[in-house]
């Protein structure tokens, strides 16, 4: 998380752009929020907001706001539905850290442009359990590539089953009035410090902010964090 946050400042600085960043959920609340063209989350796991928290960053999302999540951030908030459905899933396992083939699906899209189209990379192979049918998946892992004892490759095929051969690794959607684009990729430090890994995750935040236009909190109708979605 540390080097990710040195990382994501530093391109703010390269790249014109602001960066704030706190481990501090109390600033999750409407008036603060709607200063922000996207919220990353960064590496977060388990629950990390209040409900009251919860509901404001909910509002947030409704009004058109933009979210950005990074590597184990299907891990977080695992008891809260909604969060569940905007992130496009929630984690359930991951084979071990290992050099892997991660193919592009979706050529054209804007978030892709200077991501290798066949990404040859060390990382953590994520599974996802309760995916969300909204999401454009836009690369996936080469499950042929990813690897492990006997235990792990039963695992890998019984978790698969939907998606044997590609599995999603980057995705985006349109979710309840804002715009979220998630990569599950970026599991060791040196990421933070690969012009690849840094252009992807740079292009992603760049796709978000883009889609983000004025923030309109009169769209935004949740009053608490299980309101029902419309």
């Amino acid at each position: 998380i540390e080097v990710g946050k040195a990382a994501l400042m530093k391109l703010g600085k390269d790249n014109n752009f602001e960066v704030d960043t706190t481990e501090d959920a109390s600033l999750f609340h409407e008036d603060n929020l709607k200063k922000y063209n996207a919220v990353v989350f960064l590496n977060t796991t388990m629950d990390v907001l209040d409900p009251v928290q919860q509901a404001d960053f909910k509002r947030y999302i409704e009004a058109g706001g933009g979210f950005v999540g990074l590597h184990s951030v299907t891990g977080t908030e695992r008891n809260w539905k909604w969060f569940k459905m905007m992130l496009g899933g929630s984690f359930v396992w991951h084979a071990k850290f290992q050099t892997f083939n991660i193919k592009t699906i979706d050529k054209s899209h804007p978030s892709l442009s200077g991501v290798p189209s066949l990404w040859t990379k060390e990382d953590e192979c994520y599974f996802t359990k309760e995916m969300y049918p909204g999401i454009k998946v836009l690369m996936a892992h080469d499950i042929s590539t990813v690897t492990g004892n006997e235990a792990d490759m039963e695992k890998i095929k019984t978790l698969s089953v939907q998606f044997p051969d590609y599995y999603p690794a980057v995705w985006h959607q349109e979710f309840d009035g804002g715009t979220v684009w998630v990569t599950t990729l970026g599991h060791a430090d040196k990421d933070y410090e690969d012009p690849v890994y840094l252009n992807h995750i740079f292009q992603g935040m760049a796709f978000v902010a883009g889609e983000v236009g004025k923030l309109d909190f009169s769209k935004a109708y949740a009053t608490e964090r299980d309101t029902p979605l419309r």
